[in-house]
C-alpha cells in the first residue's frame, strides 16, 4: 500500500562517480521549496532511498544500470536536482552549487543534535 503521506519526485543526484536519475518519496507536510531539504537533512537518515533508478557513470559512454530501488549514502551525494531544475552540463555555477553543499553537509555532520 503507497504511503499517503509522501509523494514522488523525480530527481538527478550526482556523486562524484555517477550521475543518477530515479525517483525519491518526500513528505507532503513540508513546504514544496523544502521537500528534498528536509530529506536530505534528516538526522536520522544515513541513506536516500531511490526507486526507478538510471545510473550514468560519469566520463564513460556506457548505458546506463538500471535498478528497482538502490540505497546511497547520503555522504556520496554531491547535489539533488528534481528533475524539472536539473542541469545536465556542468558549468561553474554547477561547481560552486557543489562546493556549497559539501561544505554544508560537512557543518550538519559536526553539529550535535539537541
Amino acid at each position: 500500500m503507497p504511503n499517503r503521506e509522501a509523494m514522488p519526485v523525480e530527481v538527478i543526484i550526482l556523486t562524484e562517480t555517477s550521475d543518477i536519475k530515479g525517483t525519491v518519496y518526500v513528505s507532503k507536510n513540508v513546504a514544496t521549496n523544502r521537500q528534498l531539504t528536509e530529506l536530505l537533512n534528516a538526522n536520522d537518515r544515513k541513506f536516500l532511498a531511490v526507486t526507478n533508478v538510471e545510473i550514468y557513470p560519469k566520463n564513460s559512454n556506457q548505458p546506463p544500470k538500471r535498478y528497482e530501488f538502490l540505497e546511497i549514502h547520503i555522504d556520496s551525494i554531491l547535489m539533488v536536482h528534481p528533475t524539472s531544475q536539473a542541469l545536465f552540463k556542468e558549468s561553474p555555477k554547477t561547481q560552486e552549487d557543489i562546493a556549497r553543499f559539501r561544505e554544508l553537509r560537512a557543518k550538519l555532520n559536526q553539529t550535535k543534535p539537541f
